[in-house]
């Protein structure tokens, strides 16, 4: 007898966004009407990038689908044939499945290719983390862009809200549901500091640094320059321990893989890298150390839930919105080593766990699964015009 409950598929493409999404994804999982369909695609599937696929295995659940569509470039026609891969892959695959909706998050390329397949096949898409905006990054259109393609919205905050309906979203499906990733942080038991050296086989030291750093895509030095701006800064503590993650498979990512590996190789007994630390331990480790440094997402949504400052570098978050424990700083080594320094002082440590994180919001996993079980899901749109006379 075949399975008549709903399908919802949900689609991730990288040890981040899987990270935000395990929450939900578990929750839709236990729901007995409706049923999941989890497709791994982009970085989990590549070697290169840690074959994180095998993390969300080793975590209970079935990877229903994979779709590849890497390719061993990180140049702008590399990007765009992986998209077209993509497109390729997902049309195929929702040609043969076919889910009552599709969950995407955020704005990688990857995401964008899946969100064109779905709505061609006029499968209603559900977007979560729309209406943010990074002035330093080609995210920060396709994130759009993904809005547009999509049915349902829900937003981290009520200002991203009402950026979304200024897109021309009608008001009546986005929802302010607050940042879902951060529910993994009541939820997960974490590992505290021995833990972390014991698993990992790296200790901590006087000051301890979390490197998250991408390449700023629209960023016309290029990487290398921005990247040896935060080496020199970086050497002005010398008795700091850091621990350095890859960077993802944007344009350049792979040559910075290579500049963070040698950073790493130059201070050993006091640096280590790791492709991927996992949902788990990456939470674990944003508790553990005393800054987060670099230009990640992660540094402004999910280190202001542990009071971890954070020093945000150069442009690709411009424009998101900031806990206070967040410090801004230029490409410039000299602007770097200053807010770390600030970052580190026991007055800012202070200030920093006690900052609200603006993310932070009362939905649940849970309650978002009720959310969408409750709407009547149509992939037809209104443009819906806002009324600025008022």
């Amino acid at each position: 007898m075949s399975d008549a409950r709903p399908l919802y598929a949900v689609i991730t493409t990288s040890r981040a966004d899987f990270g935000l999404l395990t929450g939900l994804i578990k929750a839709i999982d236990a729901d007995p009407e409706v049923k999941l369909h989890l497709i791994a695609t982009g970085m989990h599937l590549s070697q290169e990038f840690g074959n994180t696929v095998q993390q969300i295995e080793h975590s209970g659940l079935e990877v229903h689908d994979r779709v590849e569509m890497m390719l061993s470039s990180d140049t702008p026609v590399g990007m765009a044939k992986a998209m077209g891969l993509g497109l390729i892959g997902f049309g195929d695959l929702f040609g043969r499945v076919k889910p009552m909706l599709v969950i995407l998050l955020g704005d990688r390329f990857e995401t964008l290719a899946v969100a064109q397949a779905a709505f061609v096949h006029r499968i209603p898409i559900v977007h979560i983390s729309g209406g943010e905006v990074t002035f330093g990054a080609l995210d920060d259109a396709m994130r759009h862009a993904i809005t547009k393609l999509s049915t349902i919205h829900l937003t981290a905050t009520e200002s991203y809200r009402q950026r979304v309906i200024q897109l021309g979203e009608e008001p009546e499906r986005v929802y302010s549901v607050g940042e879902i990733g951060l529910d993994a942080i009541k939820r997960d038991d974490l590992m505290d500091r021995l833990e972390l050296e014991q698993d990992l086989g790296m200790h901590f030291g006087p000051v301890t640094m979390l490197i998250t750093y991408h390449p700023e895509t629209l960023n016309p030095d290029g990487v290398q320059a921005a990247a040896e701006a935060l080496f020199v800064a970086l050497g002005q503590f010398p008795e700091a321990h850091f621990v350095v993650t890859a960077a993802n498979a944007d344009a350049d990512g792979r040559l910075l893989n290579r500049l963070l590996k040698g950073f790493v190789g130059d201070h050993p007994g006091r640096a280590w890298w790791f492709n991927s630390l996992g949902s788990r331990r990456y939470l674990s480790m944003l508790r553990a150390v005393d800054v987060v440094v670099g230009n990640s997402s992660s540094g402004l949504v999910e280190a202001p839930s542990f009071g971890t400052p954070t020093v945000d570098i150069g442009e690709r978050q411009e424009g998101r919105t900031r806990a206070d424990s967040v410090l801004y700083a230029p490409s410039e080594s000299q602007a770097i080593t200053g807010a770390i320094h600030h970052a580190i002082t026991p007055h800012f440590q202070e200030k920093a766990s006690m900052a609200p994180n603006p993310y932070q919001g009362d939905h649940t996993p849970e309650s978002i699964v009720q959310l969408l079980k409750g709407l009547e899901l149509s992939a037809r749109k209104r443009f819906f015009d806002v009324d600025y006379s008022l």
